[in-house]
């Protein structure tokens, strides 16, 4: 378990690809319990030790993960995340190119319980949710493309469905239109980044997870620097 960043009230998790937030049918045991196993042995705490679930992440998705270690923080996280005050950027590789090099999405979004499948409708639909996210285009390799993604909604699915319906399903996710999956199991979309206030101290909270150690992240991710060096000497 990798821990980014932890204090007495939050701790930041990276969470590996395959992992479940929760607990789910499948019965395998989810990262909130394995996270409050390694506070409890951490701190040597006897008894009952309280970690709260403040977001989720698909399970074929990895990164950034909050978990409440107080109930004031979990009451006032989940707060924020009501009112947008939580800023989330991901980074998603997809084998097209995306019609622009950046772009505001809307969607309609509808989800079906049966098969687990949201669907992006571009016009509205009775019972359909907004979604909205903006993307831009960060790096490119021969057959690969690294994209930056800001939600502004937070539906099921949203950054999978709505990326596959402008022509673009991220590499390994069979579910929304790509036609092979990742050797591992995973797809290759990861929470990168996550800002916020503080819910008790008040101080920014402003944390990066690292990479995956797969090469094409590295040579993407690599590229993305190689970029931003060359705009800082213009």
């Amino acid at each position: 378990m990798e821990v980014v960043y932890e204090d007495n009230h939050i701790i930041i998790i990276n969470k590996a690809p395959g992992e479940i937030v929760q607990g789910d049918k499948t019965g395998d045991v989810p990262l909130v319990d394995i996270v409050r196993q390694w506070i409890r042995e951490k701190y040597a705490k006897p008894g009952n030790v309280f970690c709260g679930v403040v977001h989720r992440l698909d399970r074929p998705v990895g990164g950034l993960v909050v978990f409440a270690k107080t109930s004031k923080a979990l009451a006032r996280m989940n707060e924020m995340f009501r009112n947008g005050e939580v800023h989330k950027t991901y980074w998603a590789i997809t084998r097209n190119m995306p019609p622009k090099s950046n772009d505001r999405l809307t969607h309609y979004i509808t989800t079906t319980e049966r098969n687990n499948k949201s669907y992006a409708s571009p016009t509205p639909k009775n019972g359909a949710k907004e979604a909205i996210l903006g993307y831009k285009l960060m790096a490119s390799s021969d057959r690969y493309h690294l994209l930056e993604v800001n939600l502004e909604t937070g539906r099921k699915h949203q950054i999978r469905v709505q990326l596959s319906a402008i022509g673009c399903p991220i590499k390994g996710d069979l579910k929304y239109g790509d036609k092979r999956s990742n050797p591992d199991g995973s797809i290759s979309l990861m929470a990168r980044r996550i800002s916020f206030t503080h819910p008790v101290s008040g101080k920014h909270i402003d944390v990066t997870a690292p990479l995956p150690a797969d090469n094409l992240w590295q040579a993407l991710g690599a590229a993305v620097q190689d970029t931003s060096a060359e705009n800082q000497h213009e």
